[in-house]
């Protein structure tokens, strides 16, 4: 069975060498010194090696079943969650008004890793819960924020997002649920939702549902949109739980992996709902959900090829088959472990070199967030919305391509079920779809996220690499990493300018190369995050400070994606630059 073991060592260089977090003017770092993070990363390291990755087999082995309207979680899974809820995990980042611990959202970013790294599928009913509180946070009433969030934060009740219909995926617009305005304030809300995660379960007391439908004269299209808080229970003035509400799980549905998680079909049949935030202005109000949902999926991403990649390195180093061609490596054995050969090295330094430099790529997106929402940084805020995307369909194309190179370093073996490797995979694939198809953000970046502000934003972007270039000019740790940033970058900008060029002329070649330049623009802040790290890593080295290997290994990982990875860059602006001719060739019926 596969294990799991907390990557504190590469979190904690993040935090302190790369990051500075206990130097950065924003306020709450501050706290966030070497100790309290130690402290708090050896905690939840040993909460998600001993109590959440153990039960990630047996989630995906044994599923949810849904038995007389109620979902029941797989062996294991309410005594755990009950571990989350006693630790107050749950609301490390969130206030203290309501029972959070009020620490930066980085902290809960980095705990996060480990619990989606050792098991996706529970973490979920958390995740959500999560979301949930953010939008009642920023959208809710102080009524509604004291009725609903002091029991979601403490995990007693769990929280839900409700957008998917069965006949509308992404395009909302066309979605039939309604909400009719009753007289004491309230709505009814009728219709069904589908792909609801979460959506029904047996570990908390209420599920706090937020439901996007479309009240009377809001006109077409997403404009007539409104957000509606539909508890599974109703609750009554003095926060003890009521009558049940009419909101129902009919189904949940057969999926390839997250199976420890209920994805539910769920029935409205004239439901009480609350009006969250202002009528009509829903999608807004959802937003503030999708775009944390959507860093968290980017982490799910990476989080699978993290475990992954651990279980592929034990199998390595000890599974023998052949022999060094430089010489046998253990003569007195049948065979050399196959880690010694350069095609299991250059597999294990993909992995390596990817989820090292994803998760720093997430850090500093969780700090982009923490100065916005703490500092009120508009250009920290800027940057972070043109990076969602990147971050959510890079990172997640990527965790997946990550997750099955782990699996194939298995060979058969990581074809069979007992070894668990591909449950890492069926478990990442979800995250190139839900939350935005990755074809989905790569056109939200093109279309929307690249011209906001008179491309401020991007514009912005280049100056910060450029400034690093600069800065670090003469860094002699940073050989071999000064060139293939400087190349990687000038594709990208290439990439904006053809889009600049072209879009308006032929919006077609603009979307067709949408998908490239996601993944050029990941392949940058890739590029940028291993070019900060090995700077950080020489300072180290150059201080004494630190363990020499874990710093001379990050060089060198460093160095590779450099090297092998970055170069990709030059591909995708080739691909994006022959625009949309050849993808429109063929007419629909010649498909």
């Amino acid at each position: 069975m596969p294990t799991y073991r907390a990557p504190a060592e590469d979190m904690q260089f993040l935090l302190h060498d790369v990051l500075q977090v206990d130097r950065a003017e924003v306020p709450g770092y501050d706290m966030l010194d070497r100790d309290t993070t130690a402290a708090i990363l050896e905690e939840a390291g040993k909460l998600a090696a001993g109590v959440l990755a153990p039960l990630n087999a047996i989630g995906d082995r044994q599923g949810c079943r849904l038995e007389n309207g109620v979902v029941r979680t797989p062996e294991g899974f309410s005594e755990a969650f009950g571990k989350l809820r006693e630790g107050g995990w749950n609301g490390l980042d969130l206030p203290e008004e309501f029972g959070g611990q009020d620490l930066p959202y980085l902290m809960s970013t980095a705990v996060g890793e480990m619990m989606v790294s050792a098991n996706m599928a529970l973490n979920m009913y958390q995740g959500l819960t999560h979301g949930a509180i953010s939008a009642i946070l920023t959208h809710g009433t102080q009524a509604q924020k004291e009725t609903y969030l002091p029991k979601m934060v403490s995990l007693d009740w769990t929280g839900t997002m409700n957008l998917t219909e069965p006949h509308a995926g992404t395009d909302l617009g066309i979605m039939r649920t309604k909400a009719e305005p009753q007289d004491d304030g309230s709505y009814r809300i009728t219709g069904q939702k589908i792909f609801i995660s979460a959506g029904e379960h047996d570990m908390a007391d209420n599920i706090v549902h937020l439901v996007l439908a479309k009240a009377p004269g809001g006109g077409e299209g997403t404009k007539g949109i409104s957000l509606f808080i539909v508890p599974k229970f109703m609750v009554n003035e003095d926060g003890s739980l009521g009558d049940r509400n009419g909101v129902t799980c009919s189904k949940i549905e057969e999926k390839m992996g997250i199976h420890g998680n209920a994805t539910c079909v769920m029935d409205y049949d004239g439901a009480t709902g609350f009006l969250l935030g202002e009528e009509h202005k829903g999608m807004r109000a959802m937003f503030t959900m999708m775009n944390e949902a959507r860093l968290g999926v980017g982490l799910q991403g990476y989080a699978q090829a993290v475990a992954a990649y651990q279980n592929a390195v034990d199998y390595a180093q000890d599974r023998l088959q052949g022999r060094d061609v430089t010489g046998a490596k253990n003569p007195d054995g049948p065979a050399d472990p196959i880690i010694v050969h350069p095609d299991i090295r250059r597999s294990l330094m993909d992995q390596k070199s990817f989820v090292e430099g994803a998760r720093a790529f997430t850090f500093w997106g969780a700090h982009l967030i923490d100065r916005h929402m703490r500092s009120e940084d508009a250009e920290a805020e800027g940057l972070i919305s043109l990076l969602t995307p990147v971050i959510k369909g890079f990172l997640t194309d990527k965790g997946f391509d990550m997750a099955i190179q782990a699996q194939q370093i298995y060979g058969g073996h990581g074809y069979i079920e007992e070894w668990g490797m591909s449950q890492f995979a069926r478990d990442a694939r979800i995250a190139m779809i839900y939350e935005g198809a990755n074809g989905i953000q790569a056109l939200d970046l093109v279309g929307r996220k690249l011209a906001r502000d008179g491309g401020k934003h991007v514009m912005g972007f280049f100056e910060l690499v450029k400034s690093f270039l600069k800065d670090s000019a003469e860094d002699p740790h940073l050989a071999g990493f000064h060139e293939p940033l400087k190349a990687a970058s000038k594709d990208l900008q290439a990439a904006g300018m053809f889009f600049m060029e072209r879009g308006a002329k032929s919006p077609n070649d603009a979307l067709a190369g949408s998908y490239d330049f996601m993944h050029l623009f990941g392949h940058v802040c890739l590029g940028l995050m291993w070019a900060r790290m090995a700077r950080a890593a020489g300072a180290g080295l150059d201080a004494g400070q630190g363990n020499p290997e874990f710093l001379k290994a990050k060089i060198a990982t460093g160095r590779y994606y450099m090297e092998r990875h970055l170069p990709a860059t030059g591909m995708h602006l080739a691909r994006i630059r022959s625009g949309a001719d050849t993808v429109m060739a063929l007419d629909e019926a010649q498909f």
